[in-house]
């Protein structure tokens, strides 16, 4: 029987299937375990379960490699004059694990930040030795597109990587109105802020310590968390409104909305007043 035993475990492609599939049932074991307990609590543990997979796959590598170091070193050797070629034709994939030890030993990202690698913005769901994986997300209406982007890790290298991570819970909004110059809205400007101020006057303090902690983490000035307006022109002689405003992520588009058809309703009242002969007020 220990004779059976010890050729059964000598065989080293049986023990390579023996750990790929412990390998496997542990990662399947220990994430849904991870997952279990964090759905009881109402946390999220995305970013424990990327780090037990990407362990256990790491340390399945090195088992690996161990078990079967002699006769890479055959292979290797009897390759040797197409070493070049080699590395050339997978230049590419050694760069997406040369940029996964980059990802890991800066962490300039985290599981579930939002973060733009080029011109491509997500929010990152998973990362491997190979590509990083982000829910594509459209920072016009700070909404999920539905779309899922797998950068490869060699542009994490090569691209400037931005961590939008603050505005999952406030953004610096901002938004343009363009009409023509036949009216001048310095008339009414006034009762816009007044109803930007009104509609940010519900989350104001949040705004406004989240502001403060954003700039001390960042250490540079940001705009808010009062709504700013200004009025420019174009080069074609329009009037543009321009609007800044510093509000919870969910509400931008809302509140973009309201200020688009209080303007609307201030423009066409000025208008109206100027074509009938009315005094301005």
């Amino acid at each position: 029987m220990d004779n059976i035993l010890t050729a059964f475990l000598s065989n080293k492609l049986i023990v390579t299937l023996l750990l790929a599939l412990t390998s496997m049932m542990l990662k399947f074991t220990l994430v849904k375990l991870v997952r279990r307990r964090a759905k009881s609590k109402g946390e999220d543990r995305r970013d424990l379960v990327n780090n037990i997979k990407n362990f256990l796959n790491f340390v399945l590598i090195v088992l690996l490699l161990s078990i079967w170091a002699g006769e890479l070193q055959k292979f290797a050797l009897s390759i040797a004059a197409f070493a070049v070629a080699i590395v050339l034709a997978t230049r590419e994939f050694i760069q997406c694990v040369i940029g996964f030890f980059y990802l890991v030993s800066t962490r300039p990202f985290r599981i579930g930040d939002w973060i733009q690698v080029g011109e491509f913005v997500g929010e990152v769901s998973e990362t491997d030795w190979i590509k990083s994986t982000l829910l594509e997300v459209d920072l016009r209406t700070y909404e999920y597109t539905g779309k899922t982007l797998f950068i490869p890790n060699n542009k994490l290298i090569t691209s400037p990587i931005k961590n939008l991570n603050f505005l999952r819970r406030y953004a610096t909004h901002h938004f343009k109105i363009s009409r023509d110059c036949s009216i001048n809205p310095f008339e009414f400007i006034d009762q816009l802020k007044e109803k930007a101020a009104q509609y940010c006057a519900d989350f104001y303090e949040v705004a406004a310590r989240y502001n403060q902690m954003i700039e001390r983490r960042l250490d540079v000035k940001i705009a808010g968390p009062e709504p700013h307006i200004s009025i420019s022109t174009s080069d074609l002689g329009d009037t543009n409104i321009e609007f800044v405003i510093f509000c919870p992520t969910e509400k931008a588009i809302e509140i973009e909305q309201q200020l688009t058809k209080d303007f609307m309703q201030l423009w066409f009242a000025e208008k109206h007043k100027t074509q009938s002969g009315l005094p301005a007020q």
